[in-house]
């Protein structure tokens, strides 16, 4: 497949040591000769694979010198995209790496798309596409474990996984083939209802494997969405700054300080949390503050961990049970703040009203039961600890979907196995599993959706 030669900043635009402009194609050698001047005076065209070189980039027009350089030259297919690769090293400024670019792209390339490079290594077959969008998962991780699962997937274990079902289904399917086709075949075993059972029950179990492992790989990489929920002034921004370990949010003594809905990101034991420190929910005549407490009954009803903040020196009102009710059936841990002030809830009644869940005291003034709460947050969700040594986490969006449909596909086909329906009939369901398998790893997939999974990278990358 031949592809024309694309350029992009691999680096983050801004001030920095060194910014990197990639060039990926059949002539990027070439275009980048055209630009380099060694100190040595060799041309790259000349070099070896996969070596560095030191020199200057010059206007090949006026011959006046653009940047020092450093540029890597990297001959396919052992590169990324399997296709020559150069990359320039330039000084980390806004106006060097800009003018690198310009002159490269007025040299005969063009600006890559967003996501190109690894579009192009899944299009040329050194990734799949599960591989390739766990490089964005790689880029966005946002913990170890995070990262890890990541590198996992673009490791392959999940690939391998997933060709292997889909081997297992193949060869069912070819079987059957066999039997429908040449009957006559005595030295061909016959594809039984019962084999069929056997075999759909293992590939059935492995889905079901996989999604097990969805939750918590889908919390590792989009991180969990915790609401922090109160009444006004119980200690909700002070939660949150005490997690972020950053004055993020603005603490007061005045009742409604927080008018909207503050989001930061924390790493809890591993578990990335996605902080919603919300206004406090009260009846007010505030039109501001009142848009601000309507916003956080939404983040509500969206969150996956609530954390409901009662004040410790606060006898309990009406409002705070009002709250107990909002989240009865979702995850909750109840905090009871301000324990370095003297006591007036009723803790009996707070362990009655929070019935299963979790109660934490703290007094984040004097940082006491932080260590607490955290430990509940990741017990909550992960047993206290994650094991993403040798498991094989299933964390995309997109992947569970498609396994959820395959499980459905899979049990329609043991469904018609148990009523007897004939074996080419249900060949209809194992062969739609197959299909729905090979969507995940991209070997049956529109090119609209490649499109449109590439478009969410970054530049460069």
């Amino acid at each position: 497949m031949e592809f024309d030669t694309i350029a992009a900043i691999s680096t983050p635009m801004g001030e920095g040591a060194i910014a990197i402009v990639r060039l990926s194609g059949d002539e990027a050698i070439q275009i980048a000769d055209k630009l380099f001047k060694s100190i040595g005076g060799k041309r790259l065209a000349e070099v070896a694979t996969h070596t560095i070189h030191y020199g200057h980039l010059v206007d090949p027009k006026s011959g006046q010198v653009v940047e020092e350089v450093m540029v890597s030259v990297m001959k396919g297919p052992k590169t990324f995209t399997k296709e020559d690769v150069v990359e320039i090293n330039c000084h980390g400024g806004i106006v060097s790496v800009n003018r690198v670019l310009q002159h490269v792209l007025t040299n005969g390339a063009r600006l890559a798309e967003p996501g190109e490079f690894t579009k192009r290594a899944f299009l040329n077959g050194r990734i799949d596409l599960s591989q390739a969008e766990a490089v964005m998962d790689l880029i966005r991780a946002k913990t170890d474990r995070a990262m890890n699962v990541a590198l996992g997937q673009m490791d392959g274990r999940l690939s391998k996984l997933i060709r292997k079902l889909r081997q297992e289904i193949l060869e069912i399917l070819a079987h059957v083939e066999v039997n429908i086709d040449y009957p006559e075949y005595d030295d061909v075993e016959e594809m039984t209802h019962k084999m069929l059972d056997e075999k759909a029950h293992f590939v059935r179990e492995e889905i079901n494997k996989l999604l097990q492992t969805s939750q918590q790989g889908k919390i590792l990489r989009e991180g969990l969405s915790t609401a922090i929920v109160g009444r006004p002034n119980v200690g909700k921004s002070s939660l949150l700054n005490s997690l972020v370990q950053e004055n993020k949010a603005i603490v007061t003594d005045i009742p409604g300080t927080t008018r909207d809905v503050i989001e930061e990101y924390v790493n809890v034991r591993g578990v990335p949390l996605r902080l919603l420190d919300t206004a406090g929910i009260r009846e007010t005549e505030d039109i501001v503050e009142r848009i601000g407490v309507e916003r956080s009954r939404q983040v509500l009803k969206e969150a996956d961990l609530i954390l409901l903040v009662l004040n410790y020196s606060d006898q309990l009102t009406d409002e705070d049970e009002n709250l107990f009710k909002v989240v009865e059936g979702m995850d909750t841990i109840v905090i009871v703040n301000k324990t370095d002030l003297p006591q007036h809830i009723d803790m009996a009644r707070v362990r009655e009203l929070a019935m299963e869940h979790k109660v934490v005291t703290t007094s984040l003034l004097e940082d006491r039961g932080v260590d607490e709460l955290e430990e509940a947050i990741a017990s909550l969700f992960f047993a206290g600890s994650i094991e993403t040594g040798d498991m094989t986490y299933v964390s995309n969006s997109r992947h569970i979907a498609l396994l959820h449909q395959s499980l459905h596909a899979i049990e329609e086909a043991l469904e018609g196995v148990e009523m007897g329906t004939p074996i080419d009939i249900i060949q209809i369901d194992l062969t739609r599993t197959w299909e729905l398998l090979g969507e995940i790893i991209g070997d049956s997939v529109h090119e609209s959706l490649i499109d449109q999974l590439f478009a969410q990278f970054c530049l460069g990358k």
